[in-house]
């Protein structure tokens, strides 16, 4: 038996409904008006913002640069979108079009919509209305949340995300003054990143903390270590009789004028515990509804904060393990085998000179030194001055720099071999009787294989080729004839008036001896 609609139908609680503005819209950016439009219409989506759609007629498209980005919604359709961009200023994906809209929103063809919260100033009627409008209905109680669900995820980093969040703290009547969230980082040299959130200046300051600054007393006696330790967070109210200022943050807050200071514990996917702090200088500090608001939301926080930290230890690893050029490949998408190209490049070899007889004979943390010391000369110049390090072999240093797009390659590249050396001699100088560091260190110009090589399983993003192995036995000669630079004719050609030739020199695997180089000043 079939059942009637009245037990089918289920009411609904999403609506969708277009109509025609009754007033005149105007948006500015960079002081230029970019859209004004008498024929603006408005969509009215459940639990969104009103969204104005002007026809494109009376838009400035000549402001409009079209991207590749798209979005896509079940009952609208695919959606395209523009970057604005007037002058020096710019925003990215900040207007979109419903190019082929689906038929339930078939009048908004050919019209356009700006984000409101990337544009300088919104008219309506002539009157300047908020460009951060709340929601007129909040479904979820909590402001905050509606926020998170529908902006938030548009930050495109920790720092753009915090400033919006301090933003909207306050425009939800949350009185706060001052945020600090504090994302631990997994990174060699950085024990974490501060992100630093005040009112009314509204910016955020970045200070990343260095692993000797998470031993200094100044972080030991900080709220944030009991909080990383699991034992909960910390609520301080900083006016009245009996004030606890236990943590030396405390005190420097109730010196300002803070009233109440909070601190929470932000906590991954994994379990890894981070910390987030607000304080207030309003009297009466904050209402139990404002953390209320804020303790609920926190989750949801936690994960967008998580997504920007996996991002960036995912880049600072690909940096520090393969190099910043080789990593940006890597995110870009060349992860297969193969996946590589045919590139002109200088080599740049260094192997540490008596390297077998220094590890021989000294204990192995002196020779651990000694060798991080080489490498800090060696592949820091050729860092310092656009090479890409790819590899340390046992004690070796391979490296290149691009010629495509770089005509100064060969100049870069021997200035970083000038660099390298005089460093190491530097440091020879002060050794104070210690074991001398020598270096042998080889250039050529040629064409190397720059990508994957290895097994499905595990990968090495590197350059291979005839090019590579003629560097590495060219280092050889260095030895031989005593001199720290060599390089070869192909190399040469780069910088005639700074090289000057060594004669003819057998290469193993080479037939034909080939014409080796050395620096003028080396000679």
């Amino acid at each position: 038996m079939s059942q009637s609609s009245s037990e089918t139908a289920a009411p609904s609680d999403y609506r969708l409904e277009i109509e025609p503005s009754e007033r005149n819209v105007k948006v500015i950016f960079a002081g230029v008006t970019v859209a004004d439009s008498d024929r603006a219409l408005v969509l009215l989506e459940t639990r969104l913002p009103p969204a104005y759609y002007l026809p494109r007629e009376d838009v400035r498209m000549d402001l409009l640069e079209r991207t590749d980005y798209r979005t896509h919604c079940p009952f609208k359709g695919d959606a395209c979108y523009w970057t604005l961009r007037v002058g020096e200023r710019h925003a990215d994906n900040a207007v979109w079009s419903y190019e082929d809209p689906d038929p339930e929103v078939a009048p908004l063809r050919d019209y356009v919509a700006f984000y409101r919260t990337r544009m300088d100033a919104w008219y309506e009627g002539g009157a300047e209305v908020s460009i951060r409008p709340l929601t007129d209905r909040h479904q979820h109680g909590n402001p905050l949340v509606d926020w998170l669900l529908r902006d938030a995820w548009e930050a495109q980093g920790t720092g753009e995300l915090v400033a919006r969040l301090g933003r909207q703290l306050r425009i939800a009547g949350i009185p706060v003054t001052r945020m600090n969230l504090l994302v631990r980082t997994l990174h060699p040299q950085v024990m974490g990143t501060v992100h630093l959130w005040s009112h009314p200046e509204d910016g955020v300051e970045e200070i990343e903390l260095s692993h000797a600054s998470g031993e200094e007393e100044r972080f030991l006696s900080s709220p944030m270590v009991p909080i990383f330790e699991g034992r909960g967070g910390v609520r301080r109210r900083l006016e009245g009789e009996d004030v606890v200022l236990d943590f030396p943050i405390l005190r420097d807050l109730h010196e300002q004028g803070a009233t109440d200071y909070a601190a929470m514990p932000l906590t991954f996917s994994d379990g890894q515990i981070h910390a987030v702090t607000f304080a207030t200088d309003v009297a009466g500090g904050f209402a139990t509804e404002n953390m209320g608001h804020v303790h609920e939301i926190l989750p949801l926080v936690s994960r967008i904060v998580e997504v920007h930290a996996m991002r960036r230890t995912a880049r600072t690893l690909l940096d520090t393990y393969l190099g910043v050029h080789t990593g940006e490949r890597v995110l870009e998408g060349l992860i297969r085998r193969g996946d590589g190209e045919l590139i002109p490049a200088v080599i740049w070899w260094a192997d540490l000179r008596g390297s077998t007889q220094l590890a021989e004979e000294l204990p192995r943390q002196r020779y651990l030194e000694l060798l991080n010391r080489f490498f800090e000369s060696t592949a820091g110049a050729a860092i310092d001055h656009g090479g890409e390090v790819l590899k340390f072999i046992g004690d070796a240093v391979l490296a290149i720099f691009p010629v495509k797009g770089h005509p100064d390659a060969g100049a870069r590249a021997l200035a970083a071999a000038r660099d390298a050396q005089g460093q190491l001699e530097r440091w020879n100088a002060h050794s104070e009787g210690g074991p001398e560091i020598g270096m042998a260190l080889a250039l050529h110009l040629g064409e190397v294989t720059y990508g994957n090589i290895g097994i499905e399983g595990r990968l090495d993003f590197t350059v291979t080729g005839p090019a590579v192995n003629a560097v590495a036995r060219l280092e050889h000669v260095a030895k031989t004839v005593g001199k720290p630079i060599v390089a070869s004719g192909d190399f040469a050609k780069l910088v005639p008036d700074e090289s000057v030739s060594l004669g003819r020199h057998a290469l193993r695997g080479v037939r034909e001896p080939v014409e080796v180089f050395t620096l003028r000043e080396l000679a």
